[in-house]
């Protein structure tokens, strides 16, 4: 996190009220679609792969499966990622890599992810094949090509190099930031 510490504090501290008025200042109407969610943070017009990836984000914070973030999702999102256990983000974290929702992950959704957050962050120190390659070679243990829930969460906190690796990866930070000040490109 380094130099968003205080940030995120001041963001924390922040009351209720406070957070909805941002809320519907972003959002007259007390619901943010994927277009809206885009234009917040400045996203429209990117690659494939990274237009995946945020459709992929919005549709795991929209937890009804309506088509909408409410103010409730919104609250819960940004809970689960500025203060959440690391079991609910590892459980957030394999429903995002799960794009097929079949229960599992595999090695093709796992690059398709890394590579997209690649595209909009830019951090290119370690290649997605890389990234998955170390994973399924330390958490499947059984070889089968494939993560459960249980195996992803069970791999990755017996693993130190895993955990920060997808901390690193996952962090939402620099996002958070900008839906909470309300600040649109």
């Amino acid at each position: 996190m380094g130099n968003h510490g205080s940030n995120l504090d001041d963001i924390l501290a922040e009351d209720m009220h406070h957070w909805y008025n941002k809320f519907m200042k972003e959002s007259p109407s007390g619901l943010i679609t994927l277009f809206e969610l885009k234009g917040m943070l400045g996203l429209r017009g990117m690659n494939e792969n990274a237009t995946s990836y945020v459709d992929q984000v919005f549709f795991t914070f929209d937890m009804d499966g309506d088509g909408y973030i409410d103010f409730v999702e919104y609250i819960a999102a940004i809970s689960l990622m500025l203060k959440g256990e690391i079991n609910q983000k590892l459980k957030w974290y394999f429903k995002l890599f799960d794009q097929d929702g079949n229960g599992k992950i595999d090695k093709d959704e796992l690059e398709t992810i890394f590579t997209a957050i690649q595209d909009i962050t830019r951090n290119q120190d370690v290649t997605p094949e890389e990234i998955v390659s170390l994973i399924f070679e330390k958490i499947d243990v059984n070889g089968e090509g494939e993560l459960t829930l249980e195996e992803f969460i069970e791999g990755a906190k017996g693993h130190d190099d895993i955990m920060d690796m997808l901390k690193k990866m996952m962090d939402l930070t620099p996002v958070l930031i900008i839906i909470v000040q309300g600040i649109v490109r």
